[in-house]
């Protein structure tokens, strides 16, 4: 008899945890689908280009100037208008310059990446709180991103209820 206990409470263990397991809904959506149509996008990506558009020109600009004074350098050189202590004192002022630019260059690219994430991430935590209100309110347990999912029934497909809840 006591067999038999064990063994109905096993069985209804495992009915219990086959349920629970047939009762999870999974969903996902298209991140990348609701990003791009979110109108905030377009201006951050609008800021983002003229902020670099900037940063390069004036790059070009510093570029420019180091290569015309090298070359004004290197043409007195040759006409004989500078001592070699001269050439010398002027070469190392263009190394110097030359080393600005490089900085200058990698200052521009963590710039931009700084800019990038203070304009996306406003975008990013809307979205996920979107999806996250849209699971909630409709009991799913989990919700995937489409990119990393290798088949996804449409019935489970969010992005339009996300996309809706964001007013897009």
């Amino acid at each position: 008899m006591k067999k038999f206990f064990q063994l109905a409470l096993v069985a209804v263990m495992i009915l219990a945890a086959t349920a629970t397991a047939t009762a999870q809904k999974y969903g996902y959506v298209n991140a990348d689908e609701i990003i791009a149509a979110h109108p905030e996008m377009k201006v951050a990506e609008s800021n983002l280009e003229s902020l670099q558009k900037q940063l390069q020109k004036k790059g070009e600009a510093m570029v420019q100037k180091f290569q015309t004074d090298y070359q004004a350098l290197e043409a007195k050189a040759q006409a004989g208008d500078l001592t070699p202590k001269q050439q010398q004192e002027e070469a190392t002022k263009l190394e110097v310059r030359q080393k600005e630019i490089a900085e200058f260059e990698r200052t521009m690219i963590a710039d931009l990446q700084a800019k990038r994430v203070e304009l996306l991430e406003p975008i990013y935590t809307s979205v996920n709180e979107a999806i996250e209100a849209i699971a909630k309110e409709n009991d799913y347990q989990f919700v995937f991103s489409q990119q990393t999912l290798l088949y996804g029934d449409e019935s489970a497909d969010l992005t339009s209820q996300v996309k809706t809840k964001l007013g897009l």
